[in-house]
């Protein structure tokens, strides 16, 4: 995939950019965003939804449009998005501050959640990927939280500094497109880079978790591996690990 450069397009209000950008994806070309000042209905994993003031923090939705990536490598978009906005929000952090991905691909500072991530990929008749809506909202300028959410945090409250939503936009976008392209290319080690680095961002924490199956079966393990396809590892106490894709497992907040 050659370089390109994002496509901003920003509007005051709408209830979901994704849901919003999937309606006009036709006319729309690789890289396109659609950023919105003030998303009433935004969504986030499993159906929750997304606390943002408005005007203080990005709520954007990316259109990308791979065409070297089978449905069984969908994971890489996930890493390559993932990837984009930790990499820049680390940036902004002072030295030695980590920014770190929980699986499959929210966003952490320390134990406090940053970003979340929501992707829709479409599969073409043929079976490649038609097109992927990255939905992604990043906690920027918010200088206090009301939801129930366990963990927020933004970015204003860890250095005390309000930034430009534009130009911290036209970053992250850049950063995504770059790594997408990392794995749009069948050749090289370009894939393996990008997991590598998705792997050595990924959040392990420290002893064990409560996890919840789809059934609401509840059991605890600590976080393993996980895979360049997505599956993950988790190490049960009786010393069996066992292996999950998304939504067939979820962290117990």
């Amino acid at each position: 995939m050659e370089a390109v450069l994002p496509t901003v397009e920003w509007v005051d209000t709408v209830g979901s950019t994704n849901s919003e950008l999937k309606a006009v994806v036709a006319g729309r070309p690789h890289g396109y965003v659609l950023a919105a000042r003030s998303q009433t209905a935004g969504r986030g994993q499993r159906g929750n939804s997304w606390e943002a003031t408005p005007g203080e923090n990005l709520t954007f939705s990316m259109l990308l449009k791979p065409r070297n990536l089978r449905p069984s490598e969908q994971f890489y978009i996930s890493e390559a998005v993932a990837l984009g906005v930790a990499e820049t929000l680390e940036e902004y952090l002072s030295s030695g501050e980590r920014v770190m991905v929980k699986w499959p691909n929210d966003i952490y500072v320390g134990d406090r959640k940053i970003c979340g991530i929501l992707i829709e990929n479409t599969i073409a008749g043929g079976g490649a990927i038609s097109y992927s809506v990255a939905g992604v909202g990043v906690n920027i300028n918010q200088r206090r939280f009301y939801s129930d959410a366990p963990n927020p945090v933004s970015l204003y409250q860890i250095t005390g500094t309000l930034y430009s939503l534009e130009e911290m936009l036209e970053r992250i976008s850049e950063r995504i497109l770059h790594r997408l392209a990392q794995a749009d290319n069948p050749l090289g080690d370009g894939r393996m880079a990008l997991h590598n680095d998705y792997h050595a961002r990924f959040w392990r924490g420290n002893g064990v978790f409560p996890f919840r199956l789809p059934d609401g079966t509840l059991f605890e393990a600590s976080v393993g591996l996980v895979a360049p396809d997505g599956l993950l590892t988790l190490n049960l106490a009786d010393g069996t690990s066992r292996s999950f894709y998304f939504k067939e497992v979820a962290f117990v907040l």
